[in-house]
């Protein structure tokens, strides 16, 4: 048993050698020496928990995301918004602006400093390896997204996030639902003085970290609340081409009204938002800013030439949302289903998604948004 706290034990004499006997004194037994110890076995090596890819990984995802962070927001205190938001080109995923070459060096320092085995997609290369000519090097799968909204960063709006997303060593491209891990790191507007990052691993909690500067406040577990509202919030349809905002108007109309009808819905009390992020929008569920979001673009008619959302765009917020309790579906399927939203992790696949706050909530409107598009389908 171990000493009690509030019993002293006798401590040795100094200068005694305890495994022989004292000096100037006979072993019993007549020998003119110590016995040999016996041989003891070696302890058992102790073995703490497995760790994951994802919490390997972390730390230097972290520091990706943090020097994203850093050069982006050094760029925005020198230069203007309108030589910001100059085109540079086309990338594989979007329009590449000035803003976003300043994120995309910040992503290649990073990746040119490694020297362990991984793929990273990215928003103007595609996939990319390190280690090997394919994903066959046993190291992680990453996606990035340097800056996702870098049009309402760039003009001044509101903050955009860099969303990095890991899936484990495996064979070949992976999927959306392959991500075992996630990581958002909020791009603050310049004279913003808090910023926001979260992180979970899939299957485990959600994790928010506020900063204020380099100053970073203990984590703390981030869960949604278990409210199934349906008005005093924001509830929220994403129509970004003027191509697409009639249909997407219908369907709102229609979602709208049926709450109203059935749900005793306050409709004065149904905030809009138009966030151009998709992990923005993800990320605002997850906190609870957001009670729905609908981002139909790739599923409506007009979508060709629109910019639309892509895997890319969102894969570490998918897994930081539902890590908090946010449900995600894809739109309907013949016979109303309503997939787990799932693609080829690249940047080209268009994506739509529906996101709700929380089960709850998407057990009370999920009814009536499926009676909604089906009004527009027959009307």
């Amino acid at each position: 048993m171990p000493p009690r706290p509030d019993r002293e034990w006798p401590r040795p004499r100094q200068g005694l050698d305890h495994g022989a006997p004292p000096r100037g004194r006979r072993p019993r037994g007549g020998c003119s020496a110590a016995l040999p110890r016996a041989p003891q076995p070696p302890a058992p090596a102790l073995q703490g928990p497995a760790v994951s890819a994802f919490e390997a990984w972390l730390p230097r995802l972290r520091e990706l995301g943090d020097e994203v962070r850093r050069a982006v927001g050094e760029v925005q205190r020198s230069a203007s918004a309108s030589a910001l938001s100059r085109p540079a080109g086309e990338g594989v995923g979007d329009v590449t602006f000035a803003l976003d070459v300043v994120a995309e060096r910040a992503v290649e320092a990073w990746l040119e400093r490694r020297v362990d085995p991984l793929s990273l997609l990215s928003e103007d290369h595609g996939w990319r390896h390190r280690g090997g000519e394919d994903f066959d090097h046993g190291g992680p799968r990453i996606a990035i997204d340097p800056i996702d909204g870098t049009r309402p960063l760039m003009a001044g709006l509101r903050s955009a996030w860099v969303c990095i997303g890991l899936a484990p060593p495996g064979q070949g491209q992976p999927r959306l639902r392959d991500l075992s891990g996630g990581l958002l790191v909020e791009l603050p507007l310049p004279g913003q003085r808090q910023r926001r990052t979260l992180w979970a691993e899939r299957g485990g909690p959600c994790w928010l970290e506020r900063a204020e500067g380099e100053a970073a406040a203990a984590p703390q577990e981030l869960r949604v609340d278990p409210d199934d509202r349906c008005d005093h919030g924001l509830f929220c349809f994403f129509h970004y081409h003027p191509r697409q905002r009639v249909d997407m108007a219908r369907i709102e109309q229609a979602f709208f009204a049926r709450l109203e009808e059935h749900e005793g819905a306050e409709l004065r009390a149904c905030y809009p938002d138009l966030y151009c992020s998709s992990a923005g929008q993800l990320a605002l569920l997850a906190l609870g800013t957001y009670r729905f979001q609908a981002d139909l673009r790739a599923w409506l008619p007009g979508s060709e030439g629109a910019p639309l959302c892509k895997p890319y765009d969102l894969s570490g917020a998918l897994v930081v949302a539902e890590a908090a309790g946010v449900v995600v579906h894809a739109p309907p399927a013949e016979g109303h289903a309503t997939p787990p939203l799932d693609a080829p992790l690249d940047a080209r696949t268009p994506l739509a998604f529906l996101g709700y706050a929380n089960a709850p909530t998407a057990a009370r409107l999920g009814p009536h948004l499926l009676a909604a598009i089906d009004a527009w389908r027959s009307s």
